[in-house]
Parts: structure tokens; C-alpha cells; sequence
């Protein structure tokens, strides 16, 4: 079972302190057995002061990062010279240090400071809070920031903006380890998305939109059930009974990113999900999701992933006896 260890510093903010437990507690396996075990901690095993106005009893120290396979810091509202200065009290970064090689490390909103103040973001991408991004990127300048982004997965680090994209991560986490089918299963059961489209870019302020102005959501709902045909940025903008410009404008300030991009990820989504449950060839599933060739297809999968249809399917196919029939309900579509 994967063992995850969430770090609670003074100051850490209850609600995304909970999200690691609330998601990967919910993850479970066709058999209904758990697929990960948490487990919180703080640097000495004492009670932790809250952002809110209570504590938190924790009753293991940080000696709990060197065993576990995902160490997971929330954000916390009290990193004094970690913000101020990228310098890691003595006994963090000693913590920090006895993580084993090949843990995943997951930083959510403004643990990125932390990260960073590590040195575990040098020449990287990541992310945070919008409201942070500028700061962090001036005090650790060959970090790569994105503003933009919910959250950022280079691989063995992991980066998140601020609040509720800790759960977009976790879910990502889910779904990198076992598959959308299970990802989708533990999203249902916390009642959230699993995929938000679009980044932070839709949160940051802005002027407020005429609201007798249509919005682009009846357009992207019409174009979800026709993702197999080959839809045009016309094609969307004359649904919506749009110019073309005043259509991408307006998409894109209600989804953070362009009509091509959220189409392409509608159909990367609508391409794993047959690979995972389907035994179509590569073409068909290709043909399907809309990206008419299977080449095309292994083009935007790997952009996506950086995996092929075939390692995908390797990965996350379910038995046969799983499959079946969703691959008969499939066909029957």
C-alpha cells in the first residue's frame, strides 16, 4: 500500500491539511480495498498551532518522511523567514533532507516556498497561489513559475496553486497511479470535479463581465457530446451565436484557456477513459475521441502524459472481465 505523509507546520490552513486524507482515503481498488494509507505529522510529534483558532494534536514526527512514498506539505500561514527570506529553519530542512531519493514531494499553494527554499525546485517548473506567483518568482529566480496553472506535476515533485487545486493535484496523483476509472470513483465520492478545465488564470480579478452577456458553457455542454466530430472554432462560436473573437475572449475568460486547448483535453480525457476500458485498436480509440489517426492521437497523449496509447493501456487496462462490458456499452453507442 502507498504510504503517504503529510508534514502540518505552525500555522497550516485545516482545509487543505485535510485534503490529502480526504482523497487518498477515498481511493480504493476494484475489491474495495484501500490504495494508500495516510498519515500526519509535525516536526517534532507536539501539537501544531492552526491558521484557525484551535491546535491540532499529531502524534508522529518527521522521522515519518523518511519512510514514506509521497510526503505531501500543506500551506500554512506562518513561514516567517521561509517567505520573507527563502531560508528554512534548521530543523525543517534537516527533515527535508532525510527524505529517502525517489519520494514524491507535493507542495500545495504556499508549502511551494518551502519547496523552493529546499533547493528542490531549482530549474523547474512550478506553481502557486496567483497571488504569490510574482513574489516567489523574484526570491528563487530559476525556479520556473506559472502563474496560470492549478497545479504542476514534474515528475517526482509536485506543485499546486492555491485552496481547493490541492484537490485538483491529489486527484491528478489518483489518477496518475491507478487509472481514471478510480480517480473518477474517489472524485464522486467527495462530490468534486475530477477535472477542471482551464488553470488559475479564470480565478485571478478582473473586471466583472456584462451579465446579460451569454456565457460559453451551453457551447462547451453540445460540443462534450460531439467530441468524435471534427468541431471547428466556427463551428463552437456560431453555437454560441458568437463572432469568432468575442467567442474565444469570452471562453477563455470563463475557462482560463483557449476552445482548442479545452478540446483537446476533453478528447486526451474521452481517449483514456476507452483505452482503459475498451479493447479497441489504437485507430478506432483515436477515431472515437476525435483526433481522427492513431498518430494524431499518440501526439497529444504524450503531450499530455508523456506516455503512449499502448503504455497507457499497459498500465491501467482493467482484467477482461471488467472491461467487457464497458466495451460492449461503448459499441452499442
Amino acid at each position: 500500500m502507498h504510504h503517504v505523509g503529510v508534514l502540518a507546520l505552525d500555522g497550516v490552513v485545516p482545509f487543505e491539511l485535510g485534503i490529502p486524507a480526504r482523497i487518498f482515503g477515498a481511493a480504493r481498488d476494484r475489491a474495495g480495498n484501500p490504495l494508500y494509507t495516510v498519515t500526519t505529522c509535525s516536526l517534532d510529534g507536539g501539537p501544531v498551532r492552526a491558521e484557525a483558532d484551535y491546535g491540532l494534536t499529531v502524534t508522529h514526527d518527521a522521522s515519518l518522511l523518511a519512510v514514506v512514498d509521497t510526503v505531501v506539505i500543506p500551506p500554512s500561514h506562518a513561514l516567517g523567514p521561509i517567505r520573507e527570506e527563502g531560508r528554512l529553519p534548521a530543523v525543517l530542512r534537516d527533515a527535508l533532507a532525510a527524505i529517502r531519493p525517489g519520494t514524491r514531494i507535493v507542495g500545495i499553494c504556499t508549502a511551494t516556498y518551502v519547496l523552493a527554499a529546499a533547493g528542490l525546485l531549482d530549474h523547474r517548473p512550478a506553481t502557486t497561489h496567483w497571488r504569490e506567483a510574482e513574489r516567489l518568482q523574484r526570491m528563487f529566480t530559476t525556479t520556473r513559475i506559472d502563474p496560470d496553472v492549478l497545479f504542476v506535476d514534474d515528475g517526482d515533485v509536485l506543485t499546486s496553486a492555491g485552496v481547493a487545486a490541492g484537490i485538483d493535484l491529489c486527484l491528478h496523483l489518483v489518477r496518475r497511479d491507478h487509472g481514471s476509472r478510480t480517480a473518477n470513483d474517489v472524485a464522486r465520492s467527495c462530490v468534486v470535479p475530477p477535472w477542471r478545465d482551464g488553470g488559475q488564470a479564470q480565478y485571478i480579478q478582473r473586471p466583472v463581465p456584462d451579465p446579460a452577456a451569454a456565457g460559453t458553457a451551453p457551447t462547451q455542454a453540445w460540443a462534450m457530446e460531439r467530441l468524435a466530430d471534427p468541431l471547428t472554432l466556427s463551428d463552437l462560436a456560431a453555437h454560441a451565436n458568437m463572432s469568432v473573437r468575442t467567442f474565444t475572449r469570452r471562453f477563455r475568460d470563463e475557462t482560463g484557456t483557449t476552445p482548442r486547448q479545452w478540446l483537446i483535453r476533453q478528447r486526451v480525457d474521452l481517449a483514456r477513459h476507452y483505452l482503459e476500458t475498451t479493447d479497441w485498436p489504437v485507430d478506432l480509440v483515436a477515431h472515437r475521441a476525435g483526433f481522427g489517426t492513431g498518430v494524431s492521437l499518440r501526439q497529444h497523449l504524450h503531450a499530455a502524459i508523456a506516455v503512449t496509447p499502448q503504455a497507457y493501456r499497459r498500465t491501467f487496462r482493467p482484467t477482461t472481465t471488467d472491461a467487457a462490458p464497458a466495451a460492449a456499452a461503448a459499441g452499442a453507442a
